[in-house]
């Protein structure tokens, strides 16, 4: 299983697992959050998933810089039809 199909898998059950625990998942999920947590951190050490974190920020601060637009307003005024 390659690391996205793994990570995934673990969100699905972390979010089955509170779906169905309510108020008291703090409590009841404390084992999916812990393999949630521990993918997400192998995920994060990825050398190659961090330069592309950093290249992705460095070009949409480059397009802020550029149009004083930031990405997440400029998505959302792209017209819904025509």
């Amino acid at each position: 299983m390659g690391i996205m199909a793994t990570m995934e898998a673990t969100n699905a059950a972390f979010n089955h697992c509170c779906k169905d625990s309510g108020f008291f998942m703090v409590f009841k999920c404390r084992e999916e959050n812990a393999a949630l947590k521990e993918c997400l951190t192998l995920h994060y050490k990825d050398p190659v998933f961090f330069e592309e974190c950093k290249q992705e920020y460095i070009r949409e601060k480059l397009e802020f810089e550029r149009t004083g637009i930031p990405t997440k307003s400029r998505k959302q005024k792209l017209p819904t039809s025509m």
